[in-house]
């Protein structure tokens, strides 16, 4: 067989959780860690079938805690290495992606978001936002990535690789149980051919004395003196800003004159954008702006898009959890913000055509 996993460009039809499996192969992903959750368990699945055909490895853990450790052990030898996870899992993960931020470790993980709490619905949520952004014990300094089609779970899951291991945060691709599941097509393509892609180098184990051939590596996640740790988040949390205008991505569409500005992510931003783009074409001053970044959040492009709205609309399959950064990002403007929370239930295009038309009517206060 081929020893690499895609060559050229080919139109397929996959599931997500098989998409983001190609997607980790054509990246040079060497190991998977991860341990069987719903609605992700199929990436693993899919992993252990392809990853013996191209010298890959996988490694199933006794939980979720022991994979994202595992996942920065591998990292720190050198490995191109990921996971993949959901709701209780990711909470789970969320010790070891501390450590990963604190180390500055280029930890990939996946996310297909279902519904909390630990035994709820296992499809469909958009409720990991708050988890996935800020969890963890640190300041969140990490990038989170949300998509919205298969098209994009292979774009960002290749691209997830890049940031971590040019920026050294951890990066994460927030998808959901919908995206995991159905199947639509796309195109696959070897990313080596078409970008550069930053190679892994091991933290631990390189050659020479430390101190003397190369400098010493100071790998280290607790402090003993409160000067030390201030000192050590101050060089990050400056890194990390200075990273922020590289990192951040949105979408929008017809903000220019629009009275109404709909925001939404994910999945949820299909069904958003179909029923502006619907009302635009039947003259209604309607636009909308998508985050693709949740963590660094587009904050300027936001405020820019929001200059001339009337009333903003927030929608989510969520109870707040975009609103509140939205909110955060949008301090100072005065501009009425609307939602529309449907927290653990998919939203229509007919949902968010009724709820926009309200708005501009007047009929909703």
């Amino acid at each position: 067989m081929n020893d690499k996993p895609i060559t050229g460009e080919k139109k397929v039809f996959m599931t997500g959780n098989e998409v983001v499996a190609w997607a980790a192969l054509a990246a040079g992903a060497e190991v998977m860690f991860g341990y069987p959750i719903t609605p992700q368990n199929e990436i693993m699945h899919y992993w252990t079938r392809l990853a013996p055909k191209y010298g890959r490895k996988f490694l199933q853990t006794e939980d979720e805690l022991s994979a994202g450790f595992t996942l920065i052990g591998g990292v720190l030898a050198g490995k191109k290495a990921f996971t993949a996870t959901a709701g209780p899992g990711n909470v789970l993960m969320q010790e070891p992606m501390s450590m990963a931020e604190a180390m500055r470790i280029p930890t990939v993980a996946v996310i297909q978001q279902r519904g909390g709490p630990s035994t709820a619905t296992v499809i469909y949520s958009q409720q990991e936002v708050n988890l996935t952004c800020f969890g963890g014990n640190g300041e969140g300094l990490r990038v989170v990535y949300s998509t919205s089609s298969h098209q994009e779970l292979f774009d960002y899951t290749i691209k997830a690789f890049n940031t971590a291991w040019k920026y050294r945060f951890p990066t994460f691709v927030l998808a959901d149980g919908y995206q995991a599941k159905m199947r639509e097509s796309l195109v696959i393509y070897d990313p080596f051919e078409k970008m550069e892609m930053v190679e892994p180098e091991p933290f631990v184990g390189k050659p020479g004395t430390p101190g003397v051939d190369r400098k010493p590596a100071h790998l280290r996640n607790a402090y003993s003196v409160e000067e030390e740790l201030y000192e050590a988040l101050s060089k990050d949390i400056a890194d990390y800003e200075k990273a922020v205008p590289e990192l951040v991505e949105h979408e929008s569409f017809n903000t220019e004159e629009s009275e109404l500005l709909v925001i939404a992510h994910g999945v949820v931003y299909r069904s958003a954008a179909m029923a502006v783009k619907e009302l635009a074409e039947e003259g209604r001053k309607v636009g909308y702006f998508r985050p693709i970044t949740l963590r660094p959040f587009p904050q300027e492009q936001l405020k820019e898009a929001a200059r001339k709205a009337k009333q903003i609309l927030v929608v989510e399959s969520a109870y707040g959890q975009l609103y509140r950064l939205v909110r955060e990002n949008l301090y100072g403007a005065d501009i009425p913000l609307k939602t529309m929370f449907m927290p653990g239930v998919g939203i229509t295009p007919e949902e968010v055509r009724e709820k926009c038309v309200a708005l501009l009517d007047g009929k909703e206060a």
